[in-house]
């Protein structure tokens, strides 16, 4: 006789069927497990077996085989505890229950409880795809996956209690979205806070208009990383859809807080200089998501930039580009989202006074030259605006009025979003910065006073056909801001300000 319960598995951010069957049969007592499993999922013999008998259920004293199909996908993790648990159940005698439209996933410990697993999120989606009515998932997974409508999660703490259901004795209610609007990162903090620095809040504002790249050059103490961190508050308001996609992530790396079924604020990413390429980009044994998808519909923030291995810092050419990064492996291409804004803040020197107003720099100049050039050029020339960060004015720092709040830096960075969304609502164009080359032409057109002066820009600074997209963009994201519909020289001769610090930093040695 061969029992069968429905389960899924994760690839990448995607998930997928699985069928778990059971099969017990005569000959020598054996338990394995087929279907290309991994560690842990070979290791469920054991949770199995010792959580049926603290349970109160005798363990069948037979040849045990258990296929989980597809058989050419591996398996990996232990969320195939529960579904083989309740095959078993059904196959022994001890339960007599249909389970054509139900699924199960979920960790056992050795005495019966259920214990969470990841990628709850993703696997919800699936199940309902594929016309699953019921999803027995963990208790404190329940509220993740309840969030879809039209499919009943119902929270499991232990395998007793999902027996006692299936029995019909004491029925589990199933889970029921939760309408709090906590958010599961920490509110962030304000440019009110921020003294001095206008030209830099500017530019910050622009970015976040049109989803920009940002790179701040300055000496230590002038507020890049302050600035920094106060982005988040002024970025729009993330859509349905970006709320599931960024949670999707987060469910499958495990790092979705407790108590948070949806991730409601962009997220905040600062990986410390010492990050690996895999941590960055994704990978490991078991395929993760790496911090620049973790950063997915939010900022991703690279502090002390040329402190960050060369390697490290190439990665993240293709993903800016593309929006997604792929991650091959022998297993399979798994490819997760990274519309990410990267802001990168770096030190002109080693010693981080070269160019400085007021203090004299100590380094050489081979030392400067040095410094500068651990970061790329084709990595600087991704950076739609590029910042230099004075140090802080003494009356600024001293004054008592608070800044411009990012509330109200936000109203007008919403309606530059909101042209922009109305512009493109027929593409898959999300903001200005990744407007795509069939639409270049027809959006970025300007007078021809800004050309001139932007082919005058093009000749003298040596600019890359790159630079010149970019520039455009961000004059685009200008004029948006200024409530234009066409670009003019102003908005053009502000993108162009903002392309220099290469010329002024690098090229000057």
């Amino acid at each position: 006789m061969v029992v069968k319960c429905n389960s899924f598995g994760l690839f990448g951010i995607d998930s997928y069927p699985v069928e778990v069957e059971a099969s017990l049969s005569r000959g020598t007592a054996a338990f394995d497990i087929v279907g290309l499993p991994d560690t842990a999922v070979k290791e469920s013999r054991d949770r199995v077996r010792d959580a049926f008998r603290n349970c109160g259920f005798e363990f069948p004293i037979s040849r045990i085989v258990i296929n989980l199909a597809p058989a050419d996908t591996k398996k990996e993790g232990p969320i195939y505890d529960l579904p083989i648990f309740m095959a078993l159940l059904k196959a022994t005698g001890n339960l007599n229950a249909k389970f054509d439209d139900c699924a199960f996933l979920g960790e056992l410990s050795l005495s019966g409880d259920v214990r969470p697993v990841n990628g709850i999120l993703p696997m919800t989606i699936k199940a309902k795809e594929c016309g699953i009515k019921h999803l027995f998932v963990p208790a404190e997974n329940a509220a993740e996956g309840a969030v879809i409508a039209g499919i009943n999660v119902y929270p499991v703490s232990s395998v007793y209690q999902l027996f006692m259901h299936f029995r019909g004795v004491e029925e589990i209610a199933p889970a029921v979205a939760s309408n709090e609007s906590e958010n599961a990162f920490t509110v962030m903090p304000d440019f009110s806070q921020v003294k001095g620095q206008y030209e830099v809040k500017r530019a910050l504002e622009i970015a976040a208009a049109g989803g920009h790249n940002v790179l701040f050059i300055g000496p230590p103490g002038s507020g890049k990383s302050m600035l920094a961190k106060r982005v988040p508050g002024i970025l729009p308001d993330m859509t349905f859809d970006e709320i599931i996609e960024t949670t999707k992530v987060h469910s499958i790396a495990g790092t979705l807080p407790k108590g948070a079924p949806l991730i409601k604020t962009r997220p905040f990413r600062s990986p410390h200089h010492t990050v690996s390429p895999v941590a960055l980009s994704g990978g490991g044994v078991n395929v993760k998501p790496g911090e620049v998808s973790l950063a997915n519909n939010g900022v991703l923030f690279l502090d002390e930039l040329p402190e960050f291995a060369r390697k490290t810092m190439e990665v993240l050419r293709q993903p800016l580009e593309d929006g997604v990064v792929t991650v091959s492996r022998a297993s399979g291409k798994f490819t997760y989202p990274c519309n990410i804004m990267l802001i990168a803040a770096m030190n002109p020197c080693p010693c981080g006074y070269f160019n400085h107003p007021k203090r004299r720099c100590t380094c050489s100049e081979s030392q400067i030259k040095k410094y500068l050039n651990r970061v790329s050029g084709p990595l600087i020339d991704r950076f739609d605006i590029q910042v230099e960060v004075p140090p802080v004015d003494y009356d600024d720092l001293t004054s008592k009025s608070e800044g411009e709040p990012s509330a109200d830096i936000k109203v007008r960075v919403n309606k530059a979003r909101e042209i922009q969304t109305e512009r493109y609502k027929n593409s898959a164009t999300t903001c200005n910065a990744r407007i795509s080359d069939a639409e270049f032409e027809k959006y970025c057109q300007i007078s021809r006073e800004a050309d001139e002066l932007l082919k005058n820009a093009f000749e003298t600074m040596g600019l890359s056909a790159r630079a010149y997209n970019r520039i455009l963009k961000v004059a685009r994201t200008i004029a948006d801001l200024s409530g234009s519909e066409n670009i003019e020289l102003t908005h053009v001769a502000e993108a162009v300000q903002y392309r220099s610090l290469d010329r002024k930093y690098w090229n000057k040695l």
